[in-house]
């Protein structure tokens, strides 16, 4: 397996987590959105860049930022229309702190 690259993230999003209104967050099912997954959503939907603009500024190549943002969209999708709670975390963080 291939070491992974280092990437620019702009600011820390690992404390935030989203749930359905009016549901305990106890016992949701719990999606993991990374943090250089928000990062891509951030740069390319909020900031309107264009793909290759937002790789050279999170310092990874097109097709990387592609699969991220291929990704996030999925699962902030998956946790707005199935009702699961949707939580920020630092790739490879630990679930049990």
């Amino acid at each position: 397996m291939r070491k992974r690259k280092c990437r620019n993230i702009s600011a820390d999003h690992s404390k935030i987590c989203f749930k359905p209104c009016g549901m305990r967050g106890g016992g949701l099912e719990e999606i993991i959105l990374f943090e250089d997954e928000a990062e891509a959503l951030r740069l390319a939907d909020y900031e309107g860049l264009y793909q290759q603009e937002c790789a050279q500024r999170m310092q990874i190549s097109r097709t990387t930022f592609v699969r991220l943002i291929e990704s996030a969209r999925k699962k902030v999708s998956d946790a707005l229309l199935h009702q699961k709670k949707l939580k920020i975390q630092l790739q490879g963080e630990n679930n049990a702190k």
